[in-house]
């Protein structure tokens, strides 16, 4: 079992492969949206966007693969395709809503930065029911730049009035564990079966890594 260090008084989720099992159908949102317009599926493209606001990867794609659709149409589209899923299927991962009990209990303040756009950040916590543990909600969209830039975690522990170095941040694959180092904060990598590769990497930059929430001493 791992405890929270005592100095934490605030903890930050990345969203998606962090809080949520979501990362494998972006994936398939991927094909189905490039496949419209008769292109394939390159093999190194979540590797080539990991970290990227929701903006920001809708210029990727706009440039890379000459999409004829304006910026907001590519990210209203991607709103479209993803949130029934997120509305109705995407579930927390194991041992989530047990840790966020038990930040409360604790008087942790609690926020997310996600790369996600508002909309589904916004779908999902409502339809978890998990919108209410949370003080600040930060998009990448937000700020200047996306992960691995630190701009979106230190934007979130100022809305929270948190110094980073008493910030705890949970993410799920290297472009996130090194925005929250370079925000100074300390930074637990979460398994996913998304980044199960990049494991190794991942170990290395994070101050810990868990398997599962279920990992975290829960005792008071």
């Amino acid at each position: 079992m791992i405890q929270i260090p005592k100095k934490i008084k605030t903890v930050i989720f990345d969203l998606d492969g962090t809080l949520v099992d979501s990362m494998g159908m972006w994936k398939e949102i991927d094909v189905a949206f490039l496949g419209r317009f008769g292109i394939p599926l390159p093999d190194r493209l979540q590797e080539d966007i990991e970290g990227k606001s929701f903006s920001e990867t809708a210029v990727y794609f706009k440039e890379r693969f000459s999409i004829p659709m304006s910026l907001q149409e590519i990210k209203d589209c991607w709103n479209e395709m993803a949130m029934y899923q997120y509305s109705h299927v995407v579930p927390l991962k194991q041992g989530v809503r047990e840790f966020l009990d038990y930040l409360k209990r604790k008087g942790i303040s609690m926020g997310i930065a996600t790369s996600n756009s508002r909309e589904l950040v916004t779908a999902v916590t409502k339809a978890l029911d998990i919108s209410n543990y949370f003080s600040a909600i930060t998009v990448g969209c937000q700020v200047a730049k996306g992960k691995p830039a630190p701009d979106v975690y230190l934007f979130a522990a100022g809305l929270l009035e948190a110094d980073p170095k008493e910030c705890l941040v949970f993410e799920d694959v290297p472009a996130g564990i090194l925005a929250g180092k370079r925000a100074g904060m300390t930074v637990w990598a979460v398994e996913d079966d998304y980044s199960t590769g990049m494991r190794e990497e991942k170990e290395a930059l994070a101050d810990a890594f868990l398997h599962s929430y279920e990992e975290i001493d829960l005792g008071d």
